[in-house]
């Protein structure tokens, strides 16, 4: 039964696509629409996209205290709406209430963050190279910022484009997953009610190919933050480049999670459950080649199995549940296909492997651990999103870092060892913008988050996050004799 209507955020108002089409939301706990959400076109991305350009000049004056004050109200509103905000985002994308009550204060946390960063965008005086010569920087905000954030993490992800943009003077519109805007829109009643001005952040959504289009092609953008895909991400890098037009992009991973042989099995394998399993496995970061040294793989493996087995999995509103449903079934049939080509290739499945069937409804699929897989299997190779483990033996530094770097992607990596020596040949040798040393849940607002290789280009979250909301402009005056 459909509870509620979302329509769109534009020039301060909330109002219904131009067409008045609307979609179904729908639960991947029980497969039932839980609200109707505004559908738009081109045309209702622009309308959005003229509303920030209009609110720009007069945004980009406010200082960075008043900008602050609107960002910590809206985060202490967050915070206040913490248990409603984490239920609808349960609803709509699976994860349990405890991981998505986390999530919204890890994203109240960059609200906050960011508006005081906002306050610490320097520019320089430089030494002049004559004596009748002055040299100086200042930081411009880039402008218009087009924001597409996905359904995984759709509060936090997007948190991470909206706060530092509205920090730095930008203006902004923000395109949700379809499948999740609920989330999004809950956040933007919480700027709205803490003082954001008509214009300056915009919610829209329409299909994902024309929100981009429309992003890429009108003028007034000057930014494009996307996370999401690779395939997409190069598509947008693609269409960038005819107006030349700035982009971050935090796009897929493939993390290695590496155990040498002097760190304890039994504790990592809680470690690597947790982190493996959390949200069905369905995160950016999370790990999915388990290398584990030969000297400790069987106590290990034993102790994930049995770790595995001991998770309860249900509706995420339900008490107790550590693992919802996966976000949507062709999610699901894609891990069975991922499951189908390693067995084929030979690997072993050493608990789970299917769909639950404890459950009439819903899109629920079992902790899945693999052993002795071959290295063609297409889940060591392509991004595997999904609850299932696959455990490698290894037996020297130098092969594992070979090993570990043998991918496009470089997101994140993990190393759980005791050795200082060992943690600093790893961290400097592994290809990944986000290392984890017997930590397996690094992201934090101050520090920054981003890949290497095919996994993106830039950095959001810590001074970094800001700076590529700005642009750098030099002074220099010539001063009279």
């Amino acid at each position: 039964m459909t509870l509620t209507y979302r329509p769109f955020y534009i020039n301060g108002q909330w109002v219904d696509s131009l067409s008045g089409e609307r979609y179904a939301v729908t639960n991947p706990a029980t497969e039932e629409s839980i609200a109707d959400m505004a559908i738009g076109t081109r045309a209702d991305v622009k309308r959005a996209i003229d509303a920030a350009a209009a609110a720009l000049p007069a945004w980009m004056k406010t200082t960075a205290y008043d900008r602050a004050k609107i960002l910590k109200k809206t985060a202490d509103l967050m915070r206040a709406r913490a248990d409603d905000l984490a239920r609808t985002l349960t609803m709509e994308q699976g994860k349990p209430l405890a991981e998505a009550k986390a999530e919204v204060l890890h994203s109240a946390d960059t609200f906050e963050w960011f508006a005081e960063e906002g306050k610490r965008v320097y520019g320089q005086v430089i030494p002049n190279s004559a004596p009748n010569k002055r040299h100086l920087t200042i930081k411009h905000p880039v402008g218009v910022v087009g924001a597409i954030g996905p359904w995984n993490f759709p509060i936090t992800l997007q948190a991470r484009k909206l706060a530092p943009a509205l920090a730095a003077g930008c203006t902004i519109v923000a395109k949700p997953a379809a499948q999740t805007p609920l989330s999004l829109a809950n956040v933007f009643d919480c700027l709205i009610e803490a003082g954001l001005p008509a214009g300056v952040a915009n919610f829209v959504m329409g299909p994902g190919a024309e929100v981009a289009a429309e992003f890429l092609e009108n003028p007034h953008v000057r930014k494009i933050s996307f996370t999401g895909s690779t395939e997409v991400g190069k598509q947008l890098m693609r269409g960038a480049a005819d107006q030349v037009k700035r982009l971050s992009l935090e796009l897929g991973g493939h993390a290695p999670f590496i155990v040498f042989a002097d760190a304890d099995p039994e504790v990592v394998a809680k470690a690597a459950v947790t982190g493996k399993f959390r949200n069905n496995g369905q995160v950016c970061i999370s790990p999915s080649r388990f290398f584990v040294h030969g000297d400790i793989a069987k106590k290990f493996t034993d102790a994930c199995v049995a770790e595995a087995e001991k998770l309860k999995l249900g509706n995420g509103l339900d008490a107790g549940v550590d693992v919802g449903p996966m976000f949507e079934k062709k999610s699901l049939d894609n891990t069975l296909a991922l499951i189908a080509d390693a067995t084929k290739k030979g690997a072993k499945c050493l608990t789970g492997g299917k769909r639950s069937d404890r459950f009439d409804r819903g899109y629920f699929f079992e902790p899945t651990i693999l052993r002795n897989l071959s290295a063609d299997a297409a889940i060591l190779t392509d991004e595997p999103f999904a609850p299932v483990m696959p455990i490698l033996d290894f037996t020297k530094l130098d092969e594992v870092i070979q090993r570990a770097n043998a991918t496009k992607y470089g997101l994140a990596a993990y190393v759980f060892t005791n050795d200082l020596t060992t943690a600093f040949r790893m961290a400097e040798g592994l290809e990944a913008g986000i290392i984890g040393v017997n930590d397996p849940v690094p992201a934090t607002p101050q520090c920054p988050f981003g890949g290497m290789k095919e996994s993106g280009l830039g950095r959001e979250l810590g001074h970094e996050g800001i700076e590529a909301y700005v642009e750098t402009k030099f002074i220099s005056i010539l001063l009279r004799a």
